[in-house]
């Protein structure tokens, strides 16, 4: 049962073969079992996950129409606000703090039947691309114990790769479910910016963070963000347009689709094993009907740059209510207001968010906004228009979604910059806006590799289609980390 999608989870409950209370409780026992191995938990939800599924159960035994998801254990990425349980954003900051409501994601997941078993690990606020800065210390990759999983939204990845939770919650602001979800050898869909609503969300980069799924296949993926798509009135950078049906879109035949393959995303960096699979794959697409065209993307060597201007820029604004005065944590005895602030946010942050808080902080001061921020965002209007361009000869664009496999815990953390340029693949499809998604393509010395789909603004759907279409001819996204997760 642990290795069930959650498509397969739904076919069992609805058949009568498993209740929800008895999924739930495996699932609870699966995370008690072996989290020790992992720590993608930081909280663990048992009380409130049995008397939910119980709920389930008393719906279904009344035959009453059952929401799409009724029943499904489920994980939230520790970022989303969930009313009386600890949201932490994996910070010593907000290690103290206590959701009062819930954010939308979480209402419409709650509403869709899903049944909340825990809040996973994460890089602290969000800041990190290998799940080493939370203040509850590494997630580990199912696949090799000594490996990072990637980040930020390691934990829901690591959980959902080793078959601790059927699917799960991240958000992405330069990458942080794609390249988790490749890391990990499983599926991770970044939506366009405004598809999923944001209320709820403790913010990082405010023009740049999506909510998404995590989960093992695309067909499920599909599932988690019919639920979580759509309008939120609460949230100025909602969009709205219609939610198209996700499922019924998968089955679309390839015949004549228009791939792009941008010469920057096969040059200097990429492993070479990891470029031969991302070529396995198109050849496999190819023979379905897809068409291979290349392309060009001039400003991809620019994005890493500019996303490290605007990102911290919006970081320390967004990060600046973190003071020890209204919530979270406040140091002890503090000689007066100035003395309260300094040590409340130098004792309550972690390393990696004061960096980015500092470089934010003198991007945006005087002197320096207009040769740095702003001419950021102008090189940011630059990658955007470099997509437009290529989405005018091609559907979709394809590459590989991280250089190289998992590397090794703590490998990179004294080297920031390298740690940067792990994401170098997926930073722009953010600072552009548009859906991007990650589906497993093979392995390379036993870790997972990722490959990368990138999509035209709300084209979810099609991304899907191809990574669900892929999943039929392969079996990549159906391997199971080795022993204890096999169990």
């Amino acid at each position: 049962m642990q290795h069930k999608t959650i498509t397969e989870l739904l076919a069992g409950l609805k058949a009568g073969e498993f209740s929800s209370e008895e999924l739930t409780r495996f699932t609870l026992q699966r995370i008690q079992d072996l989290d020790k191995h992992l720590n993608c938990f930081i909280t663990v939800t048992q009380k409130e996950a049995i008397a939910a599924a119980k709920e389930a159960d008393q719906l279904r035994k009344k035959n009453q129409e059952t929401p799409l998801l009724s029943g499904i254990p489920l994980a939230h990425k520790d970022i989303f606000c969930t009313q009386g349980i600890k949201t932490s954003c994996g910070s010593k900051m907000l290690d103290n703090f206590i959701a009062p409501y819930d954010a939308t994601l979480v209402e419409k997941l709650k509403a869709a039947g899903t049944i909340l078993v825990g809040k996973t690990n994460m890089d602290e606020f969000a800041m990190g691309s290998s799940n080493e800065n939370s203040y509850y210390g590494s997630v580990r990759n199912p696949w090799d114990l000594n490996a990072v999983p990637g980040g930020s939204s390691g934990g829901s990845a690591a959980a959902v790769a080793a078959g601790l939770v059927p699917g799960a919650t991240g958000t992405d602001t330069g990458g942080s479910i794609r390249q988790p979800a490749a890391l990990c050898g499983i599926t991770g869909l970044k939506p366009t910016y405004g598809r999923v609503s944001r209320y709820g969300m403790i913010a990082f980069a405010s023009s740049l963070d999506q909510a998404g799924p995590i989960a093992k296949t695309a067909e499920d993926c599909a599932l988690l963000l019919q639920a979580m798509a759509g309008l939120d009135k609460k949230d100025s950078t909602s969009v709205d347009t219609a939610v198209p049906d996700y499922q019924a879109a998968l089955r679309t035949s390839l015949k004549g689709l228009k791939i792009g393959l941008p010469k920057e995303y096969f040059g200097e960096g990429l492993h070479p094993e990891v470029q031969k699979l991302v070529q396995d794959a198109l050849k496999i697409l190819e023979k379905e009907g897809a068409i291979l065209k290349d392309i060009s993307l001039p400003n991809t060597r620019l994005a890493i740059p500019t996303y490290y201007v605007i990102a911290p820029a919006e970081c320390s604004s967004n990060l600046s209510r973190f003071d020890g005065v209204r919530f979270g944590y406040r140091c002890l005895n503090p000689k007066n207001l100035d003395d309260l602030y300094k040590r409340s946010r130098s004792e309550g942050f972690g390393a990696e968010v004061k960096r980015r808080i500092l470089i934010g902080t003198y991007v945006l001061s005087t002197g320096y906004f207009d040769a740095y921020y702003l001419q950021a965002q102008k090189v940011r209007k630059l990658i955007t228009n470099d997509f437009m361009e290529a989405f005018k000869e091609v559907h979709v664009i394809l590459g590989p979604t991280s250089p190289t496999p998992a590397f090794n815990i703590g490998e990179k953390v004294k080297d920031p910059i390298g740690m940067y340029l792990c994401d170098i693949y997926t930073i722009s499809i953010n600072l552009a806006g548009l859906p991007g998604l990650s589906m497993p393509g093979g392995f390379v010395n036993q870790r997972p590799v990722g490959i990368q789909l990138i999509g035209n603004y709300f084209e979810e759907g099609k991304l899907l289609n191809i990574a669900h279409q892929f999943q039929q001819l392969t079996d990549w996204h159906k391997k199971i980390p080795p022993h204890p997760f096999n169990a």
